[in-house]
């Protein structure tokens, strides 16, 4: 890498605040914020909206959408039929 060019990565803790998680990760992001972290050191804080902890992929809550459902809706509302289609 040359020097100079690159921004400077340091620990950081992210704090997700729909679940309530922190995270102590490195990171080139910058805060005024910080926090006391568990091992007694002060860290920047970055809150986000969400991460891992609260997306619902990651927690198993995705819905699933049922896509033939949504185009039938679709036709039946706005008209098209099964003999236009053809």
């Amino acid at each position: 890498m040359k020097p100079r060019i690159h921004p400077d990565s340091r620990l950081v803790v992210f704090r997700d605040r729909a679940a309530d998680a922190t995270f102590l990760t490195r990171s080139t992001a910058d805060s005024s914020r910080t926090i006391v972290w568990e091992d007694g050191n002060t860290y920047p804080l970055v809150d986000v909206e969400i991460s891992s902890a609260s997306h619902p992929f990651h927690t198993g809550k995705a819905r699933v959408l049922d896509s033939a459902g949504r185009v039938e809706r679709f036709e039946r509302r706005y008209g098209r039929t099964a003999a236009a289609r053809g």
